[in-house]
C-alpha cells in the first residue's frame, strides 16, 4: 500500500531512496538546481558507477550546474518540454510528490506526496516507472548540447569581451587535458574561485593569477585565465 508522506518524510524518504539505490537511480523534476547534500549524494552514486538519468523541464540551468552535471561521467540529463511531475525513483520504490528536486531540504515548505514500493504495490510501481521511462525517451539530451555551448562560447562572445591570451574555464581544461569539473575542484583547492550560496566567486588568489570574471547574455557569467597558467 501507498504511503503518504508530508513535507519532512518526503525529504527523508527521498535522501534515503537516493541512498540506497543500487542500480538505476531516475529523477523528474522541472526545475534541476543541486544544493550541497544533493551534490554529495549524486556525486557518491557516480563514484558507485550507478546509472542515474534526469530530465527536468526549464531551461534556465546555471553554467555551475551544467558544469557540475558534465562532471559526472554516469549521471545522464534530458530536457522534455513542458515537463510538470516530480517523481523519484529506482529499482525498489518511487516518490510521487508536489516536491521539486529545486526545493530538496526546504522543510519550510509544504508539499505532499505518497511512497510507493514495488514489492507491496508491483502495478502501481510498474505503471510509475513506465511513464518515467517514456519521459526519458521524449526528453531531449543535454549533454552534448551543453559541451557545444562550451566549445563555441569563446567565438561567440562579443568582441569587446574576448581576451586572447586567455582562456575561459573549459577551454583551460580542454588544453590541460582534463575535464571542466575537475578543473573547477582545483581551482577551489587553489582558492582561485570560492562558494557563496552555490555560486562561483573569483577570489584574491585568482585575481592576482591572472583570473577574470565575464558575463554575457548569452552564456551568463564565466572566468578566463591566462592561457599559459600552471595549477
Amino acid at each position: 500500500m501507498a504511503k503518504f508522506l508530508n513535507t519532512s518524510a518526503t525529504n527523508y524518504y527521498l535522501e534515503e531512496l537516493i541512498k540506497v539505490t543500487k542500480e538505476r537511480l531516475i529523477i523528474i523534476s522541472p526545475f534541476l538546481k543541486f544544493n550541497d547534500r544533493m551534490k554529495e549524494l549524486l556525486s557518491d552514486k557516480d563514484r558507485m558507477k550507478i546509472d542515474v538519468r534526469i530530465v527536468y523541464g526549464k531551461s534556465e540551468l546555471a553554467p555551475q550546474e551544467m558544469n557540475w552535471l558534465r562532471s559526472l561521467e554516469f549521471v545522464r540529463t534530458g530536457f522534455c518540454q513542458n515537463l510538470h511531475a516530480k517523481c523519484y525513483l529506482n529499482e525498489r520504490a518511487a516518490i510521487i510528490t508536489s516536491m521539486n528536486l529545486y526545493d530538496f531540504s526546504q522543510i519550510n515548505n509544504n508539499e505532499m506526496g505518497i511512497l510507493v514500493v514495488r514489492e507491496s504495490d508491483p502495478d502501481l510501481y510498474r505503471d510509475t516507472y513506465e511513464e518515467a521511462q517514456r519521459l526519458i525517451r521524449i526528453s531531449e539530451q543535454v549533454r552534448l548540447a551543453a559541451e557545444k555551448v562550451e566549445e563555441t562560447k569563446q567565438e561567440e562572445e562579443p568582441a569587446d569581451e574576448k581576451t586572447f591570451d586567455k582562456l575561459s574555464t573549459s577551454k583551460l581544461a580542454k588544453k590541460l587535458g582534463m575535464r571542466t569539473g575537475a578543473l573547477v575542484d582545483q581551482l577551489l583547492a587553489k582558492r582561485y574561485l570560492e562558494k557563496e550560496d552555490d555560486k562561483m566567486k573569483l577570489a584574491e588568489a585568482g585575481r592576482k593569477a591572472g583570473g577574470e570574471f565575464r558575463s554575457s547574455p548569452q552564456f551568463g557569467p564565466y572566468f578566463i585565465w591566462p592561457k599559459d597558467m600552471k595549477l
